[in-house]
C-alpha cells in the first residue's frame, strides 16, 4: 500500500471542449471607453442586442460609442446586399459621430452565414474615408476576454511602420504640444536622458489610464522607456510597430495578438509573468530589464512594502482554499497571487490555455507553490461544469471564483462565491492595485464573518417571518 503523493509539477486536463463563459462581444464595454475616437458596430441578431443591453446597462448615463447592426431574416437568407446595408449604417455613423475608426465586431451569426466582413471592409473603407477594423468576437470560437484579443490582433495590422512619419505626426499632435507647453527643451532632453539605451518596447493590452500611467512610471524608474501602447487612447495615435521591436503583453488572454505581432510584424515577444499582484509585477519588470541588460533597482524593497500593507487582508485568507471554475482567462495569474498570499488551490478551471504564451506565468505558479510548500493545482481546460461541481462538493473549498451563471446556485448550497467578471473590470495590475484584488477576493468571507457576529441565523428567521 502506498501513500498518495501531493503533486509538485503542473498537471493539465481537457474535459468537454465547450466554453462556459460570458460572451466575447462584451469586450466592446471596455474597448469603446479606452479608444476614445472609435465607434464599435456589433453585427448580429436581436439576441446579441439583448445581451449588450443587459451587460452594459450600467453605462446608460454615459454616451455610448457602439451600436448593433441587427441581422433580419432577409440578411440571413442572403436576400439583401450586405455591402449596401453596411455602407448605409457606416455613413450614418460617420454623419452622426465622425469617429477616427469603425470597428466591426462579428458574432456567431456572421460566422454561420459566412459573411465576408474582411472582404467588404477594405472596399467600404476606401469609399467612406474612415478606417474599418474587422474583428471576429463570436462565442463559437472564443472565450469571454478573447474578444479583446481579436480586436487588438486586427488593430495591430493598422499600426504604422515608418518611424520618421510617426515622429513628424507626433510633432504636429496638439496633445503632444500641450503636454510640453511651458517646458524648456533642456528639461525635455534631461527627462530623455533618464532612460537607458535599449530597443523600442511596445506594451499591448487594454488597461484603464491610471494603470497605464502607473506601469509606465514603474518601468521609467528602471530606465525603461515605453514606445507605445496597443491600444492607445486614440486610434490616430497607434504606436509604431516595426521589425525588431520588442513587445510584452499585460494580460494572459492576448495570445492571438502576441502571435500576430511576432509573425506579421516580426516583433520579439518578452515572455514574462503578468503584472498582477506584487510578485507578478516585480517578475514582469525584472524580465523586461533582463532582456535589455538593465540591473533593476529597489524592486525587492518595493514588493516587501506592498506585502506589508496587505497583511490585514492576507490574515483573512491565509490557510484557506480557493477553487477556480474558469471564465476570464485570468485564473492562473490570480491563483498564483492568492497562493503567494497563503491560500491553497486544488483546481484551476480555464476556458482556453495557450501554454506557449503563458509559459512564464505557469513556471512562476509552479515555483510559487513549491516555495509556499503547497500542492500544485491541477489545470483543467474547458472544464465540464457538472464534474466540477461534484469536485467542489468533495473538496469543500472556502471560496469558489466562478462565472455569474453558477454563483447563486452555489451560494444556495452554502458555498462562498465571487464573480470572476468583477476581476475583469477591476484595476488589478501593478504594485498599487494588489489591494483591490484582495478586496474582491475577501468580500464574501468578510460578509460571512459579519453575519456571524450579528447572529445571522436570527436575521434569516426574522426575514422569513416578514
Amino acid at each position: 500500500m502506498t501513500l498518495a503523493q501531493e503533486p509538485t509539477s503542473l498537471q493539465f486536463e481537457c474535459e468537454t471542449g465547450n466554453y462556459h463563459t460570458f460572451c466575447p462581444i462584451s469586450c466592446v464595454a471596455w474597448l469603446y471607453q479606452k479608444i476614445e475616437d472609435s465607434f464599435f458596430l456589433v453585427i448580429g441578431t436581436k439576441t446579441c442586442g439583448y445581451f449588450l443591453q443587459n451587460a452594459m446597462g450600467v453605462m446608460i448615463f454615459a454616451e455610448p460609442r457602439y451600436a448593433m447592426a441587427e441581422l433580419e431574416e432577409g440578411d440571413i437568407s442572403a436576400q439583401l446586399n450586405d455591402y449596401e446595408e453596411l455602407k448605409r449604417l457606416c455613413l450614418q455613423i460617420k454623419r452622426d459621430r465622425n469617429p477616427s475608426v469603425i470597428v466591426w465586431i462579428g458574432t456567431c451569426t456572421t460566422e454561420i452565414i459566412k459573411m465576408d466582413l474582411e472582404g467588404l471592409a477594405p472596399k467600404l473603407e476606401a469609399e467612406i474615408g474612415i478606417p474599418i477594423v474587422t474583428a471576429r468576437a463570436n462565442g463559437l470560437d472564443y472565450a469571454f476576454t478573447q474578444g479583446e484579443d481579436t480586436v487588438l490582433a486586427a488593430m495591430a495590422h493598422k499600426c504604422p511602420k515608418n518611424v520618421q512619419q510617426e515622429e513628424e505626426k507626433e510633432e504636429r499632435n496638439a496633445i503632444h504640444k500641450l503636454l510640453n507647453f511651458g517646458r524648456k527643451k533642456e528639461d525635455i532632453k534631461q527627462e530623455e536622458s533618464e532612460y537607458q539605451d535599449h530597443p523600442p518596447l511596445v506594451l499591448f493590452g487594454s488597461l484603464p489610464d491610471p494603470v497605464v500611467t502607473n506601469l509606465t512610471l514603474e518601468l521609467k524608474k528602471q530606465g525603461v522607456k515605453i514606445s507605445g501602447w496597443l491600444p492607445s487612447k486614440r486610434y490616430t495615435e497607434l504606436p509604431v510597430i516595426d521589425e525588431g521591436y520588442y513587445v510584452s503583453g499585460v494580460n494572459p488572454f492576448l495570445s492571438r495578438t502576441a502571435t500576430t505581432l511576432m509573425r506579421r510584424r516580426k516583433c520579439k515577444l518578452i515572455g514574462a509573468p503578468f503584472p498582477i499582484g506584487p510578485d507578478g509585477t516585480r517578475a514582469w519588470i525584472e524580465k523586461i530589464c533582463s532582456v535589455f541588460n538593465i540591473e533593476p533597482q529597489g524592486l525587492e524593497e518595493r514588493e516587501a512594502k506592498i506585502w506589508e500593507s496587505l497583511e490585514d487582508y492576507i490574515k483573512l485568507i491565509r490557510g484557506k482554499s480557493v477553487f477556480f471554475m474558469g471564465d476570464n482567462l485570468l485564473e492562473v495569474s490570480l491563483a498564483r497571487f492568492l497562493i503567494r498570499c497563503g491560500m491553497t488551490c486544488p483546481e484551476i478551471g480555464i476556458p482556453y490555455m495557450d501554454k506557449r504564451y503563458q509559459k512564464a506565468e505557469l513556471d512562476f505558479l509552479e515555483k510559487t507553490c513549491n516555495e509556499m510548500g503547497v500542492p500544485v493545482p491541477k489545470i483543467v481546460e474547458k472544464p465540464d461544469n457538472y464534474n466540477q461541481i461534484q469536485r467542489i462538493y468533495e473538496l469543500k473549498p472556502d471560496l469558489v471564483i466562478t462565472g455569474m451563471a453558477h454563483a447563486n446556485p452555489l451560494e444556495a448550497r452554502g458555498i462562498n462565491t465571487k464573480w470572476s467578471v468583477e476581476f475583469t473590470f477591476a484595476q488589478i495590475h501593478g504594485f498599487t492595485n494588489a489591494r483591490d484584488i484582495l478586496e474582491l477576493a475577501t468580500r464574501p468571507l468578510r460578509r460571512n464573518n459579519n453575519l456571524k457576529e450579528l447572529g445571522w441565523e436570527k436575521l434569516v428567521k426574522e426575514e422569513a417571518k416578514i
